[in-house]
Order: C-alpha cells, then sequence, then structure tokens
C-alpha cells in the first residue's frame, strides 16, 4: 500500500479556523473607529476578499460580528455601510451619558473594596500611559475599561451594563474627542480620573459625584465645540439618514 504523502519543507503555514474572520475582524474594526473608514462607506465582500487573499465566508463572518456590535448597518437593497452616527441624538445620548458618570462613581464611592481599587487603578496607569504615547484608540479603550471597572464597584449590574453600552456606542463620538486635540490630550484629563479615584477610595460619594458630573460635561463640550468649528471637513461624519 502506498504510504501517504507527508507536508513537505515548502509547503506553506496551515491557517488555523478562524484565524482569517479574526484578522478581517480586528482590521476593520479598527478602520471604522479610527474614521479612516467613514460613517457610511460602503464595504464590498468581493472587494475585502481580494484585499485581504481570503475567500467571502471569513469576510462575511467578521462582517457580521461588526454588525452586532452596530458597526455595519445592512440597507434594505443589502448593501453593507459603515454605520452612520446618529449626531442628530447627541444630545439625549450625552444626557445619558453624564447621569451613569454620576451614578457609577457615586456608587464606587459607597461600595468599593479594595480589590476594586486595584483594578480600578490599573486601568488609570494604563490610561495615563496611553495619553503619554498618543494613542488615541488605547485611550478609548482603556477609559472605556476604566468607568466600567469604576460602575462594577458600585455593585449594581444593571447601571453596569447600560454604562457599557453607551460607552461602546460612542466609541467613535470619543475619536472625535481625540481628534480635537491632534490626540495629545492635556494632562487634565489625567489629573481628574486621579482624582475621583482619590474621592472612590476616600467614600466621599458627594465630591466622587461632583467630579465626574464635570468631567462627562468638559468632554461633552469639547466635542460639541469642535464639531460646531469647519475643522471637521477633514473627517466624513455622516449622519443618521431619516
Amino acid at each position: 500500500m502506498a504510504s501517504k504523502p507527508q507536508p513537505t519543507a515548502e509547503a506553506g503555514p496551515v491557517r488555523k479556523r478562524g484565524h482569517g474572520v479574526q484578522k478581517v475582524y480586528e482590521k476593520l474594526r479598527q478602520s471604522i473607529l479610527d474614521l479612516s473608514l467613514p460613517p457610511g462607506s460602503p464595504l464590498d465582500e468581493m472587494r475585502l476578499s481580494e484585499e485581504f487573499d481570503l475567500s467571502r465566508t471569513p469576510i462575511r463572518e467578521a462582517m457580521v460580528r461588526l454588525a452586532a456590535e452596530g458597526l455595519l448597518t445592512t440597507l434594505p437593497n443589502r448593501n453593507t455601510i459603515v454605520a452612520p452616527i446618529d449626531f442628530l441624538n447627541l444630545p439625549v445620548y450625552f444626557e445619558a451619558l453624564t447621569l451613569m458618570y454620576r451614578v457609577t462613581t457615586r456608587a464606587a464611592a459607597v461600595h468599593r473594596r479594595p480589590e476594586h481599587l486595584v483594578r480600578i487603578r490599573a486601568f488609570e496607569a494604563a490610561y495615563a500611559d496611553a495619553v503619554r504615547r498618543h494613542d488615541a484608540l488605547g485611550m478609548i479603550a482603556i477609559n472605556r475599561d476604566f468607568h466600567v471597572a469604576v460602575a462594577e464597584a458600585g455593585g449594581n449590574v444593571y447601571f453596569t451594563q447600560l454604562f457599557a453600552r453607551l460607552l461602546d456606542e460612542g466609541r467613535r463620538v470619543m475619536r472625535v474627542f481625540y481628534y480635537s486635540f491632534d490626540d495629545d490630550l492635556p494632562r487634565q484629563y489625567v489629573d481628574e480620573h486621579a482624582d475621583m479615584v482619590a474621592a472612590i477610595e476616600a467614600g466621599d460619594a458627594d465630591r466622587a459625584d461632583a467630579l465626574a458630573a464635570t468631567h462627562a460635561a468638559q468632554i461633552v463640550r469639547q466635542i460639541q465645540a469642535y464639531m460646531a468649528r469647519d475643522t471637521t471637513s477633514r473627517i466624513d461624519l455622516a449622519l443618521q439618514e431619516r
């Protein structure tokens, strides 16, 4: 009986199942979050298949994941686009976001335990490092994790889930925030995180609430002021169709 042929040394590495999906997902997700793929941009499976040298199946699976995160939208004609940012509803979004900043930070000051503070301080330090490196996407991701850790310290799972959802939905809006500083974030915002952590550690709920309210208000004002200026022409920001 003939022996089974063995792979030769010249054969390329075997791709692990799911590796292609993850590669496409991460690349597209980063491009969407940093706005190099602007809201409303069309995505074509065939073109992406050629770009990534993959079949259409992993491309489609990656796009399904991104759609589940609200980053892609399928139109009635079945074309897929980068999800528009609903700027018309931003005031309502900012109102909810500000409330969750305050509620979760206040609750953390009341209910935090030592292990919560260890986790919060780790994210505080990681955020400061991302600011030093001018890593905008790192700042967005770590800021999200910092505030979710604060919410978890508050002990209300519903607040935590809602705040995490709001922060996830606002990732591209926060990219506009960092654009407004050319990714060179003033030290003030790092210091405000430190002040909130100190108030949480001290169990000072009123101060924690006040600091969170001020922090959120400054972020909202900065985004609104930047969007009102003509400088946003360098980012093709699409309005949600109605």
